[in-house]
């Protein structure tokens, strides 16, 4: 089960799905051996930690390392036309 269920349950979810979809879920839900809820949120805690974790973490070859490692460790380059939209007065800001 996903690390953030918790057996204090004092939120309320609720969802609309088709037949089609509750007797999926049911159905597999069954074959598990849990309820429907624990089932489904098990499912989208699990969906969520990896949709999380896919924004964090990523995984690169040893020359897309070094690419990478690379093109963080090269000097800035100066960039008059972005220099001067970030030091100018915005149009919120101007009178």
């Amino acid at each position: 089960m996903a690390s953030v269920v918790s057996r204090n349950k004092d939120r309320r979810i609720n969802l609309r799905a088709t037949s089609v979809q509750e007797s999926l879920i049911r159905a597999a839900a069954d074959k598990r051996g849990i309820s429907m809820t624990d089932f489904v949120l098990e499912s989208a805690c699990t969906r969520a930690e990896e949709t999380i974790a896919d924004q964090v973490h990523f995984v690169l070859s040893d020359k897309q390392w070094k690419a990478f490692n690379n093109a963080l460790e090269r000097p800035a380059r100066v960039r008059p036309r972005l220099r001067k939209l970030l030091t100018e007065p915005s149009i919120l800001e101007r009178s």
